[in-house]
């Protein structure tokens, strides 16, 4: 007797994971999840700000928009079938909407990553914010050593002041008193410049030759 089972067991779905490269201006993840619904069922998404390193209250601001919070994001559909057919069907048509949508006339751009996890873009960010935090601590070092440096700087010159200081007072108080000033006054110095000196040259004196004195001969021949 062959005996079968009418309710057969469904294979759990496997996610699929599609990628937005643009995020159009006024949208958030709301936003996001309100458009993307209606084809099919969403688990997960991942929109990147634009400026990541700005303080949150400065990239939303309530009762105002941004021009463009966010640059680029990540969808998981739970069904990757799903997931393919929605980027297939809408990567290059209009978002729509009303007429007076803010989306009206923006495109979608959405591509289905083949063989890719949520897996694989936790790990990613995770590495992106961990880099941006070793850069972050870097420029947060550097600017530490700068501020020590400069204050450095700052005792040094205030200590040279208050040498400074100090000696003039004594040498003010030892010149009101009538006492030699054992404190050195400090002078200007003079730049002497020194040349080597010649002797005069006659004019033509190249052009004569060499005499013999007269009484040189004398003294050689005797006196005639």
């Amino acid at each position: 007797m062959d005996v079968t089972n009418p309710k057969k067991k469904k294979k759990p779905l496997s996610p699929g994971v599609c990628y937005l490269g643009r995020i159009p201006p006024r949208m958030d993840h709301k936003v996001v999840r309100h458009l993307l619904s209606p084809y099919g069922e969403l688990d997960k998404i991942y929109l990147v700000p634009r400026n990541p390193s700005a303080p949150a209250k400065n990239r939303d601001r309530p009762g105002k928009y941004q021009t463009e919070s966010f640059s680029e994001g990540w969808v998981e559909f739970k069904d990757k079938r799903v997931a393919k057919r929605v980027a297939s069907m809408l990567n290059g048509e209009k978002i729509g909407g009303k007429k007076r949508s803010a989306f009206y006339y923006d495109l979608w751009n959405i591509k289905y990553l083949s063989k890719f996890k949520w897996d694989d873009l936790t790990g990613e960010i995770a590495y992106k914010n961990a880099e941006r935090e070793q850069k972050l601590a870097m420029e947060i070092s550097a600017a530490k050593k700068e501020q020590e440096f400069y204050l450095s700087k700052v005792e040094s010159s205030r200590k040279l002041s208050a040498i400074e200081e100090r000696m003039k007072k004594k040498r003010k108080v030892q010149e009101e008193s009538g006492t030699a000033p054992d404190v050195p006054v400090e002078q200007p110095l003079k730049l002497v410049r020194q040349f080597r000196q010649k002797s005069p040259v006659a004019d033509g004196a190249a052009k004569k030759k060499p005499s013999i004195s007269r009484d040189l001969l004398a003294g050689v021949f005797g006196s005639s």
